[in-house]
């Protein structure tokens, strides 16, 4: 009996048995598998979840699908004429400041979403030219500035500060950019309100088109046109800007630069050749009250769905504050879908 108490280990453990282990063994691999699916399936849900937030958005809200990358430098620029540095002739009131907001924003929330390039000039530093007669001529000189500040770029398309893009969801390729030898025309027999001559020998209408303006009841209108950048364009900046041009003639001309460039139109062929005409309301409707002695002329006025409102001229006996937020607020209902809450 002391043999085998002195044999007996204390430390008994008893021996496990195999089924027992297998169950064991089993559950601790359901256990794994569980918590793996579930972190999965959390995993799969959060995608879910930002999928739907963001289809949610677009389909129900103004916020875009996806926002626009872009690798390279923009093809196309807008430049804004704008007066940020405070008044110039008079001082500026809260309606000034409200429709520089407005227009800025409607130019950046464009540039931003069809991926152009946007640089916004103050024209009250453009006072430097007034003791040479040249204040009205910033737009040549901005132009020639704006294609050294973005070598990259072909197009750049000028817009005055009292003009809204209406449907902001077009961009100008989809609008008449790779269609332009449709979209334009190319000599005055279509369309020619100032009586200019209609035609120049040595013209030749197949050379592509470099610059993109219309007519309005005035003449050439500069409120909104397009350049595009090549040795036509370059050479023909030059010479708009010469001091020739607006030394001898800043007398003369009342509407100064757009003056100048009819009469390049009008007599030299080489310039003649890559100016290219869309109709107004393509890029520069007038509201009512603008060209009032064309009122009864429907290719002068704005109708709902044209691309850019210009309002030309409201600062002479119309009202731009009215105006600007009239047009942004008809912008907006007419862009809103019926199925978006807000």
């Amino acid at each position: 009996m002391e043999d085998d108490y002195d044999n007996y280990d204390k430390t008994f453990k008893p021996r496990t048995n195999p089924y027992f282990k297998r169950i064991k063994n089993s559950l601790q691999l359901n256990l794994q598998q569980l918590n793996s699916n579930f972190l999965s399936n959390s995993l799969i849900a959060k995608i879910l979840i930002g999928i739907f937030t963001i289809l949610f958005l677009s389909l129900f809200t103004s916020v875009p699908f996806l926002p626009h990358f872009k690798s390279t430098g923009p093809k196309v620029v807008l430049i804004l004429a704008a007066n940020e540095g405070g008044g110039v002739l008079r001082w500026k009131g809260p309606q000034d400041w409200s429709i520089e907001r407005s227009s800025i924003a409607n130019k950046k929330n464009y540039a931003k979403r069809h991926g152009y390039g946007l640089t916004i000039k103050d024209m009250t530093i453009k006072k430097r030219y007034s003791h040479e007669w040249r204040e009205s001529w910033e737009k040549v000189d901005i132009m020639k500035q704006t294609m050294r500040q973005f070598p990259d770029a072909e197009w750049f398309w000028w817009l005055d500060l009292h003009t809204y893009i209406m449907e902001p969801h077009i961009s100008l390729e989809e609008h008449f950019l790779n269609n332009l030898d449709n979209e334009t025309y190319r000599n005055l027999e279509v369309f020619n309100p100032l009586e200019l001559t209609t035609d120049l020998p040595y013209v030749d209408y197949t050379q592509p088109v470099d610059m993109i303006i219309t007519q309005d009841c005035g003449g050439f209108n500069l409120g909104s046109f397009l350049m595009r950048r090549s040795s036509w364009s370059e050479m023909l900046l030059d010479v708009w800007w010469d001091p020739a041009m607006y030394e001898q003639m800043h007398m003369k001309w009342e509407h100064k630069e757009q003056d100048a460039l009819e009469t390049l139109f009008s007599t030299s062929p080489w310039i003649r050749e890559r100016v290219g005409f869309l109709p107004l309301r393509k890029i520069n409707a007038f509201p009512q009250g603008a060209c009032s002695d064309q009122a009864d002329d429907p290719r002068y006025f704005f109708q709902n769905h044209d691309f850019v409102i210009n309002m030309a001229g409201c600062e002479y006996g119309r009202d731009c504050w009215g105006e600007m937020e009239h047009y942004k607020a008809l912008s907006k209902r007419l862009q809103k879908p019926w199925y978006k809450f807000w």
